[in-house]
């Protein structure tokens, strides 16, 4: 990797902190490069704009939403073994050190619900992508027989997806301490409905 792309990681690094902490908005090529010790004029010669900044942000989110849940989740057997899997991973995920401000996923979604535009068009397709894929687990629950043939995958989806906002929401801004806790009987919960 050259030192253009070692650098442009650099910055995406913190800027994807920076944007979980302070949100979207918040991150400017000011406070980035305020952060970075590196010149406005030489992140904007990476990113030319805020919206391009933000866009490029939730793309480092997403890839790395990927490579740290989805990804080692998949390695896991089909079914509801690999269904527990995504679900420890998320809940992870939701935590991460490196994610100041909790999962910039979440909070993204919130910003952009309403606003139009590029960022907005990225992160519907990312969630998008991310729901399908947790009803494609479902389905391959159904084929292993760890989960009923009646049940319907996208109901699952949106279920277990209600469970990690849900878990956020408690864990992050409420500060429950049984959070966790709530949210893994919830999950149980959940299976229990599904199994075979």
């Amino acid at each position: 990797m050259g030192k253009g792309a070692v650098t442009r990681e650099r910055i995406l690094d913190q800027a994807v902190r920076l944007a979980s902490r302070d949100g979207l908005d918040g991150l400017t090529i000011g406070t980035l490069s305020a952060e970075l010790g590196l010149s406005k004029s030489g992140l904007f010669s990476h990113f030319g704009s805020k919206d391009e900044l933000q866009l490029q942000v939730l793309q480092a989110a997403v890839e790395r939403f990927e490579i740290e849940v989805i990804r080692p989740a998949l390695a896991a057997p089909r079914g509801e073994p690999r269904i527990r899997a995504l679900f420890e991973r998320w809940l992870t995920w939701v935590n991460a050190l490196d994610s100041p401000g909790g999962c910039i996923l979440i909070a993204a979604a919130v910003e952009l619900d309403d606003r139009p535009g590029a960022q907005r068009d990225f992160l519907v397709r990312a969630h998008r992508a991310r729901v399908a894929a947790l009803a494609k687990a479902a389905r391959l629950a159904v084929e292993a027989g760890h989960f009923r043939a009646d049940f319907d995958p996208e109901q699952f989806a949106f279920d277990f997806y209600a469970i990690t906002l849900g878990y956020h929401d408690s864990n992050r801004l409420l500060r429950d301490p049984r959070a966790e806790e709530r949210a893994r009987n919830l999950f149980e919960r959940l299976l229990a409905t599904c199994r075979a």
